[in-house]
């Protein structure tokens, strides 16, 4: 895992997750999610694809901070939403911004901001290089604490086919595979954003100067092999 992103505010280092305090069967159910998530790679590859070019076709013309697709993609009986965008250059083409709400969050009539769960980072080639953590200005969500946000986390799905079966397939599947990551990432993130209270810093979740907390650099393929390995 090679891939360095570059950031606006990170602050402590974030070791890579640990497998050690996870039960087999949630390794299982990660390393399920993680192959699931490469063979939805493989099917779009088969025919000239990848995540992005599935996901923006249609779309018309691809500028930068527009959501893709227009509307964003979300599941009204789960709650789970999501949208692609670019703005950052360097190594990455454009990340996804994946979100969750609360049951009572998602009533149609008090349809509440979703909370931010992770955001994906692709790279020209349509392959995920990295997760990384925002500040709540990003992305206007609704703020919750790590516990909150991890269990908001274990209940994401998509189970629709719009704009794609696949894409949506796969981002479901990265949050169930990377959820160690999320852990670490968003526990740092808790972390980072105490210390500056602590400090004195004020109005911090509407500093323009704190927009990405953490970062970690991925590779499916290893990481499904790393999961792989724990079940021998």
């Amino acid at each position: 895992m090679n891939m360095a992103l570059s950031s606006y505010y990170i602050a402590e280092a974030i070791c890579e997750p640990d497998l050690a305090d996870y039960k087999r069967d949630d390794v299982q159910l990660m390393h399920a999610a993680a192959m699931d998530a490469l063979d939805c790679q493989r099917v779009l590859k088969k025919v000239g694809l990848n995540l992005v070019g599935e996901l923006l076709k249609g779309q018309g013309e691809f500028l930068e901070f527009n959501h893709f697709p227009e509307g964003d993609v979300y599941d009204k009986d789960t709650g789970s939403q999501y949208y692609y965008h670019a703005h950052r250059g360097n190594e990455e083409h454009g990340h996804f911004h994946v979100f969750q709400r609360p049951p009572e969050d998602n009533r149609p009539r008090h349809l509440a901001e979703p909370t931010h769960l992770i955001a994906i980072s692709i790279d020209a080639w349509g392959e995920p290089i990295g997760l990384f953590t925002t500040n709540r200005w990003v992305t206007g969500e609704t703020w919750r604490n790590a516990t909150e946000t991890l269990a908001l986390a274990r209940t994401f799905e998509l189970d629709h086919a719009w704009p794609s079966w696949p894409v949506n397939r796969w981002v479901s599947a990265m949050i169930i595979a990377f959820y160690p990551y999320l852990e670490a990432l968003i526990r740092h993130r808790d972390r980072e954003i105490d210390s500056l209270e602590t400090s004195g810093l004020s109005d911090i979740f509407e500093n323009r100067d704190i927009e990405i907390i953490g970062q970690l650099p991925i590779s499916l393929q290893e990481w499904a092999t790393c999961l792989a390995s724990k079940l021998d």
